[in-house]
């Protein structure tokens, strides 16, 4: 079985009319419950039955498109983006493999971010209608679905807590740590990654200025606690890391 955290090469922009099992996927421990008995796990395969795949740039979703569906994604990575008054482009979050995409939709039934692929990437889709209807009756399902969105909630807390107190080099210590860790859940390296995101998008995402960050990352290598070579980041001394976050906390 391919690994689902791979790129998807030469992918379309069409929705793929490929079915997919939940329960084959090594993922599905990150982004559905578990315990479900063997009728509602086919249950669940029945209903996320189709696969899309989206180029590198391409948009899965934009600001203002109807919403009828969350995606689960599969591989690649994914920025969301609000758009300002005077016309830039916010980046809001990064979501790779595991998570759920989407969730922006339920309030007004449409999108108020735009999600766009980092790189080659593959989504589950879940059609909102038939999940609220399972969810009603597997009270698995509809906790999970519920954690999902707790969990953005407490996301969009820490992304304040970034902006809202913490100096330049804290932010970006914190966001490689939590990068970092986000991989690792998944089976990658502990220590090294590539980010699939520019300086300029993590700025952007941080609050910062480009020279800003690319100033951050520079000093992080001059004192030895990550080394940088153009997007691969391998982090040195994470204990380094962990104490410049914690410091932010305890002047809070």
């Amino acid at each position: 079985m391919a690994n689902p955290l791979q790129p998807v090469a030469g992918a379309a922009l069409d929705p793929a009319t490929v079915r997919v099992a939940c329960s084959n996927c090594n993922l599905r421990e990150l982004c559905l419950p578990v315990g479900l008995s063997a009728d509602e796990m086919q249950r669940l395969d029945h209903l996320i039955a189709t696969r899309r795949r989206v180029r590198r740039g391409a948009t899965l979703f934009s600001a203002g498109d109807p919403f009828t569906s969350l995606y689960a994604v599969r591989s690649g990575f994914f920025k969301t983006t609000v758009t300002t008054a005077d016309g830039r482009d916010q980046v809001t979050g990064f979501q790779m493999a595991g998570e759920i995409l989407g969730l922006d939709g339920i309030v007004q039934d449409k999108h108020s971010c735009s999600a766009v692929a980092l790189e080659d990437a593959e989504v589950c889709i879940l059609p909102f209608d038939q999940l609220e209807t399972l969810s009603r009756e597997f009270s698995a399902l509809q906790h999970h679905v519920h954690r999902i969105m707790s969990r953005e909630i407490v996301r969009d807390q820490g992304v304040m807590l970034l902006l809202g107190s913490m100096r330049a080099e804290e932010r970006v210590a914190a966001f490689l740590l939590n990068l970092v860790q986000r991989l690792h859940a998944r089976g990658f390296s502990r220590s090294e990654m590539i980010l699939r995101m520019t300086r300029e998008e993590i700025g952007s995402y941080l609050g910062m200025k480009l020279e800003t960050v690319s100033r951050t990352f520079s000093r992080f290598q001059d004192e030895g606690i990550i080394e940088v070579k153009q997007r691969y980041v391998r982090i040195l001394a994470p204990q380094a890391l962990e104490a410049i976050v914690n410091q932010a906390d305890t002047q809070l």
